[in-house]
C-alpha cells in the first residue's frame, strides 16, 4: 500500500517553482496636440496599437492650433494603447491622452493608476507643454520630459529646455525622435529609473 502513496519529498525544482507574473505598470504618453504622442506609442508597442484618430473637420477651425504641424489631417479624440515589455518581470501598459483642451477631461480618467508619465515636448511650441507639466506637477506625478526632435524644429540642449521650462532639478530631460522604436524605449525605460529612483 505504501508503494502505491505518491511521494512528494523528490519533487523537483521544475515541479514546485512558483509562476511569476511580470509587473504590470500604466504609463501615460502626454503633450500638447500634434507634438507625436500617437507616433511614440505606435512606434514602441508590440502589439497593433489601439487608436481612436478622427480626421480633423471645420470645428476645429479657431480652436486648434496647427501652427508648425500644418500638415496634420487627423487628431487623437479618446486615446491611443500600447504595450511593450521591458524585461520578463516588467510590462509597461501605454496611454496616449489627447492633445487639445476640449478633450482634457478624460486625461483625469487615464492618469488613474498610472505610475508615471511622458511630456513629449516640441521646440517650435515649447511653451505649449507647461499645461501637461503643470497638470502632472499638481497631482504629484513623477513625469520626464522628452523633446521630440523634428527635422524642422530648432535644436536645444537638454539644459536650455529644462530652463525655459523651468522645471524642477531632479526631473529628468531626454531628446528623442518618437518615430524610432529605440528611441522611445529609452525614453520609457529612464521614467521607469526615475519613478523607482525618486527626487
Amino acid at each position: 500500500m505504501d508503494s502505491a502513496r505518491s511521494d512528494t519529498s523528490t519533487g523537483t525544482a521544475a515541479d514546485t517553482a512558483v509562476l511569476t507574473l511580470p509587473t504590470a505598470v500604466k504609463i501615460l504618453i502626454a503633450g500638447h496636440f500634434g507634438v507625436g504622442k500617437t507616433t511614440m506609442v505606435g512606434s514602441v508597442s508590440e502589439i497593433l496599437p489601439l487608436r481612436t484618430e478622427e480626421v480633423l473637420t471645420d470645428a476645429s477651425v479657431g480652436v486648434d492650433d496647427l501652427s508648425g504641424v500644418e500638415a496634420k489631417d487627423t487628431t487623437t479624440v479618446a486615446m491611443d494603447f500600447g504595450r511593450i515589455t521591458i524585461s520578463d518581470d516588467l510590462v509597461l501598459y501605454l496611454f496616449g491622452t489627447p492633445g487639445q483642451e476640449r478633450f482634457s477631461f478624460v486625461w483625469d480618467e487615464l492618469a488613474l493608476g498610472a505610475l508615471g508619465a511622458v511630456v513629449l515636448a516640441d521646440t517650435r511650441r515649447l511653451k505649449d507643454s507647461w499645461a501637461s507639466i503643470g497638470y502632472f506637477e499638481d497631482r504629484m506625478t513623477p513625469f520626464v520630459v522628452a523633446v521630440n526632435c523634428f527635422e524642422d524644429g530648432q535644436r536645444y540642449t537638454t539644459g536650455d529646455v529644462r530652463l525655459a521650462l523651468n522645471l524642477e532639478p531632479d526631473v529628468p530631460v531626454l531628446l528623442c525622435d518618437a518615430r524610432r522604436r529605440d528611441s522611445s524605449k529609452e525614453v520609457l525605460i529612464r521614467l521607469v529609473e526615475h519613478v523607482l529612483t525618486g527626487p
